[in-house]
């Protein structure tokens, strides 16, 4: 029975399975981009979510931490000056796994994982989406909204003469 075990297995031993994630984060936080088993990939993000949100408290001990997990220490410089700043107003979700399809040699379900673009880009993508006054225009009526539509415009078009 499994009670009590919590994680994925991966198939390796407990060190073996520690080293191998060690290497996933550092190559996320240094390529931006990882292309990796769906398995993997779902192991990973709390990982490395725990890892944005020590860069962004940012204090020495954070670091200390995170550079005990991190590989290289050119990588966790990146995380500490550049991805903090990205984000910082973020509560969360640092991170995007898309599923791409299944791998050609041995059929295993393939992911991408991702780390999000900055905030302010988004923003401002959603803003232009809704300042199209045709998206408004063109919203779909009802038979009954169409009707009372019809009743408004003969109202004004008939004139009340004695």
């Amino acid at each position: 029975m499994r009670h009590r075990k919590s994680g994925r297995n991966l198939s390796r031993t407990s060190s073996h399975r520690h080293a191998t994630l060690r290497n996933l984060v550092t190559s996320l936080f240094k390529y931006e981009q990882i292309e990796t088993t769906d398995a993997k990939a779902k192991e990973l993000k709390p990982i490395a979510e725990k890892m944005v949100t020590l860069a962004k408290r940012g204090e020495l001990s954070d670091r200390r931490q995170a550079l005990a997990y991190i590989r290289e220490k050119g990588v966790a410089h990146k995380l500490f000056e550049e991805l903090k700043e990205r984000y910082i107003d973020r509560q969360g979700g640092y991170l995007r796994i898309v599923k791409k399809g299944t791998r050609k040699g041995d059929g295993a379900p393939v992911s991408i994982v991702q780390l999000l673009p900055k905030e302010e880009t988004i923003k401002k993508k959603r803003a232009k989406r809704k300042s199209k006054p045709e998206a408004s225009a063109s919203r779909w009526t009802g038979p009954k909204e169409k009707k009372k539509e019809q009743a408004k415009q003969e109202e004004k078009t008939s004139d009340p003469t004695p």
